[in-house]
């Protein structure tokens, strides 16, 4: 990869020069509390760019993205973890949307009967599903946090009320679609975040990763109840036992003992597995050399 130029390193993807498109490169890294920790999960980085692909084919009706190919100008060391896209302008907001009330959102309504501003029903419990989805967007912080924003903070970032809804509209709309998709899979999309951009011609643009187990919280619907937190096919297992471990949420983050990172694959393919309606391995020969 050396012969590329490398333009961006993230918590876990690299960006690379392609000449006109990028090389957007998932790594098997994984972070809790915006921190990487030393331990990578194997197929982690194949598992996201996966879904992402399914997610991209799923919704391109609904809003433009970025994609290109999974194969075409995509190294053959890198198949099955890279993705040949298109550049954008990037917008300086993370668009969440929350179909139940469950991690942060629960704790602001615990707080204050509102999340993001909006203000919920009395009497929500853990877990439960909103009666519409909520879109709840968030700054993009270089380092540290990101910061929960209103609605009208997010028309002063974007400079446009009208790009501001837009997104808000497309976001929502976007994650119906994806939720009704795995819900027929017997897997509920709590909520979810997305990052977009706008093209040359100043289209909106879905872009970065969609609906993974890294920007997603899923659940088993055959399990599911409301009144406490639910078991996930994502990254809430580690962050639990991050939580659990003593460590202080500061950099460095501490190293994932095997047990929490084999458990943790596997959460991660049968994401896939479940998601997609297809063993893990069909994804990969599929994009193979």
């Amino acid at each position: 990869m050396s012969t590329l130029p490398l333009l961006h390193s993230g918590k876990v993807r690299e960006l690379y020069d392609l000449g006109g498109d990028l090389l957007m490169v998932a790594s098997d890294r994984i972070s809790t509390y915006d921190v990487v920790h030393p331990t990578p999960i194997p197929d982690k980085g194949r598992v996201l760019t996966g879904l992402s692909v399914l997610w991209f084919g799923l919704t391109r009706d609904i809003v433009p993205n970025h994609f290109v190919s999974a194969t075409d100008g995509v190294p053959a060391e890198y198949r099955g973890r890279a993705l040949r896209v298109r550049r954008l302008k990037m917008l300086p907001v993370e668009c969440i949307v929350r179909g139940y009330i469950t991690g942060s959102g629960w704790k602001d309504y615990l707080a204050t009967g509102a999340v993001s501003g909006l203000t919920l029903p009395e009497g929500l419990q853990e877990s439960e599903q909103l009666p519409e989805p909520l879109y709840t967007p968030s700054t993009k912080a270089e380092e540290g946090h990101d910061e929960a924003i209103d609605f009208a903070e997010t028309v002063k970032l974007l400079g446009s009320e009208e790009l501001a809804a837009q997104v808000r509209d497309v976001s929502i709309a976007v994650y119906k679609a994806v939720a009704a998709h795995a819900l027929e899979r017997g897997v509920i999309l709590a909520d979810t975040k997305f990052e977009f951009g706008v093209d040359d011609a100043g289209v909106l643009t879905l872009g970065d990763e969609v609906c993974t187990p890294d920007s997603s919280r899923f659940w088993p619907a055959d399990t599911y109840e409301v009144g406490h937190g639910q078991p996930s096919f994502d990254k809430q297992y580690v962050r639990d036992w991050a939580t659990g471990s003593g460590w202080d949420k500061n950099p460095p983050a501490p190293a994932i003992p095997a047990d929490v990172v084999e458990q943790t694959r596997e959460r991660y393919v049968t994401a896939y597995e479940r998601l997609a309606g297809e063993e893990f391995g069909a994804w990969l020969d599929r994009v193979a050399p």
